[in-house]
């Protein structure tokens, strides 16, 4: 059950970060950016969420397991 939980969470949060990224790069482009630029937008928008989520994942195991 456990193995299921981690990767039901894990697809959710690539499915998050995803939209995330689509909206950004789709932003960018309305905003006038070059197809590249709207790219490594959605990149760096798609690195952060990812980035955050392990955050608070670890700072959650790390309050769980104390």
């Amino acid at each position: 059950m456990t193995v299921a939980v981690v990767l039901l969470t894990t697809a959710l949060v690539i499915v998050v970060a995803l939209l995330a990224a689509a909206g950004v790069g789709k932003l960018a482009r309305m905003d006038g950016a070059s197809y590249p630029a709207a790219l490594t937008r959605a990149a760096v928008t798609f690195a952060a969420v990812i980035t955050l989520t392990a955050t608070v994942a670890s700072v959650f195991a790390t309050l769980l397991i104390s």
